[in-house]
């Protein structure tokens, strides 16, 4: 069973309705016991990072979830806020810890130039840098998706980074790897055939 947690934020809907494209066995979940059950979970965010936090806690979802990732024997997938609960803090809420499991932080895009809009929103492009992830198999590399975020992750070891975006003269990681944990910035549901791909991709892990 694929869980996609559902812990008061993101589009449960149409991330669950893209998974369900690949299989039927999807489930929404707001409890560790069902958390528990997963083969595989999803985490979709939009939000502020310490919203997030706040209501995986109060869901009692937040100390299980970081045991299940320090263990490394479950696929998971973060999407968009998803992926930046990963790392230990964020500039958005510095007072707030994340789950840590990869280490780095999320800082928030700050330009000069002011033609440069924040949030980071549309289509981008991903560089793809571990050309054997089981992840971003037959996908393009350099294949656009579609971002909506102001903040955006910094590895402290690179070789977590699977992916990686610019904008503004920035570049950043907007796709990351540690064993059977994944994140990724942008939202595969809106990203058409390429962004379906990526989902695809996880179910058949």
């Amino acid at each position: 069973m694929i869980a996609v947690i559902d812990y008061g934020m993101g589009n449960l809907r149409s991330v669950t309705k893209a998974l369900e494209k690949f299989t039927p066995d999807v489930k929404i979940i707001n409890d560790a016991r069902a958390l528990a059950q997963a083969s595989k979970i999803v985490l979709p965010g939009v939000g502020a990072f310490g919203d997030c936090v706040k209501e995986l806690k109060k869901r009692n979802l937040f100390k299980p979830l970081k045991k299940i990732l320090a263990e490394r024997k479950k696929p998971f997938l973060g999407i968009c806020l998803g992926l930046q609960v990963l790392f230990e803090n964020s500039e958005e809420n510095p007072d707030v810890e994340g789950l840590g499991t990869i280490k780095g932080k999320v800082v928030r895009f700050s330009f000069k130039d002011s033609s440069l809009k924040i949030p980071h929103m549309g289509w981008n492009s991903v560089r793809f840098l571990k050309p054997d992830s089981p992840l971003t198999k037959n996908v393009e590399d350099g294949s656009f998706f579609y971002f909506v975020h102001s903040y955006y992750a910094v590895v402290q070891n690179l070789q977590v980074t699977l992916g990686e975006t610019e904008y503004g003269g920035v570049r950043w990681a907007s796709m990351v790897e540690d064993g059977v944990i994944f994140g990724i910035q942008f939202h595969p549901e809106k990203s058409q055939q390429a962004g379906l791909k990526i989902l695809e991709n996880f179910v058949r892990l």
